[in-house]
């Protein structure tokens, strides 16, 4: 079992331990922001979900906290996501990149969600103190090729955007079992609509989430290295 070394509100040191993760998919408040993420990922090949939201299992050993992941080829990207963890006493507000494989995403949503490594910020927030004015949230991704290039901004959205934190939590439970939070749990809990020119892959990946209410922020960058696709 992989042991993850975060942080608290703090800055104190934790560890976490995953054990079960779970991507919250199509997780939108709004129908037609669903419809827009819909459409871009449609342009990539992926069929549209069956139902929304849909609550995806992966591994627990996906998630990490380090700079670099590997992927096999390039035709992958990040998508920043709110995360929630379950550490055993309460849950933990964090930050992710959903990183998916999109050649295989136009098979299998599921395992294209599999098959690469889950970033995270090693810093967490108690959701409990945020929880009240959660839905002012920030949430951005950077994109850039080149380590001298300029960043470019790829997504932008607050938690209004995203259904309610608790409702998604209720939802994987209904679909995957009252025991599925338990401790040791990490969920993402949806992504943001690409601000311009749809969504593709960058070497380098750049998040944030900023609370402006009690003026803080967690950010987290990663770096992706292509391993040769061999037949």
């Amino acid at each position: 079992m992989s042991i993850l070394f975060l942080t608290d509100d703090n800055g104190a040191p934790m560890s976490f331990s995953p054990r079960q993760g779970i991507i919250a998919g199509w997780a939108g408040r709004d129908a037609r922001a669903i419809a827009h993420h819909i459409e871009e990922l449609g342009v990539l090949g992926v069929a549209a979900p069956s139902t929304v939201p849909l609550y995806y299992r992966v591994s627990a050993g996906l998630f990490t906290t380090a700079d670099t992941i590997e992927v096999v080829g390039t035709g992958s990207s990040g998508e920043v996501e709110p995360v929630l963890i379950h550490d055993g006493e309460s849950l933990k507000l964090g930050l992710g990149s959903d990183h998916t494989d999109r050649a295989l995403e136009a098979h299998s949503v599921a395992m294209s969600k599999q098959i690469c490594a889950k970033p995270l910020a090693a810093a967490f927030w108690d959701f409990a103190q945020v929880e009240p004015h959660a839905d002012a949230i920030e949430f951005r991704s950077w994109i850039r090729d080149g380590d001298d290039a300029d960043w470019t901004l790829y997504q932008e959205g607050r938690m209004a955007d995203l259904r309610p934190l608790r409702e998604l939590v209720a939802g994987a439970r209904a679909t995957h079992g009252d025991d599925v939070f338990a401790r040791g749990t990490v969920m993402m809990c949806g992504t943001f609509g690409v601000v311009a020119g749809g969504i593709r892959p960058a070497r380098h990946f750049r998040t944030s989430m900023h609370d402006p209410v009690l003026g803080r922020t967690i950010e987290h960058s990663y770096e992706t290295t292509y391993l040769p696709v061999v037949a």
